[in-house]
């Protein structure tokens, strides 16, 4: 995966990396919250979202919320198994904008690379996930994904962001 490292740590400014496999739950999950972002069911419902998501689609959204240097970091890589079908999210305020993908390859090449952007800057920008919570900001941008990855491929998929 591209740039794992840099998101997992922050896209800005990251000094070091990271490499702390001892806040990783003891069992496999999609969503990590380190942070305390979640209530358990909001980790809930987007455990199933993600799993009901990876069933139809086959690509794999897990998500991270941390707030640097609080996070696992490295380590969720082996964790989560990540491959070229693995979107990792991961919400972090610490350098402003919460939301930070990295995609992987099969993925890059069926999602426009500005629907990212587009879900970052919506649901991301320090305005919003002030206003409405970081909690808010991670739910809406993992519907958006699922919303994306269920379109069709093609020349307009995931052209709008919900």
């Amino acid at each position: 995966m591209q740039n794992l490292a840099h998101a997992v740590v922050g896209i800005v400014n990251a000094k070091t990396g990271v490499n702390k496999p001892e806040l990783l739950p003891k069992e496999f999950t999609t969503v990590i919250d380190v942070a305390g972002f979640l209530s358990p069911g909001q980790e809930n419902r987007l455990r199933q979202e993600i799993e009901d998501l990876e069933k139809d689609t086959g690509y794999k959204l897990r998500v991270l919320a941390q707030n640097y240097p609080d996070t696992p970091g490295l380590a969720i890589k082996d964790f989560w198994q990540v491959d070229d079908q693995t979107i990792v999210f991961v919400a972090d305020p610490t350098f402003g904008n919460i939301i930070n993908f990295n995609v992987g390859a099969l993925v890059d090449l069926d999602i426009p690379r500005s629907f990212w952007s587009r879900v970052s800057g919506k649901y991301g920008n320090m305005f919003f996930w002030k206003e409405k919570g970081e909690d808010a900001s991670i739910e809406a941008a993992v519907m958006a994904v699922s919303r994306c990855l269920r379109e069709p491929t093609g020349a307009n998929n995931c052209s709008e962001v919900l």
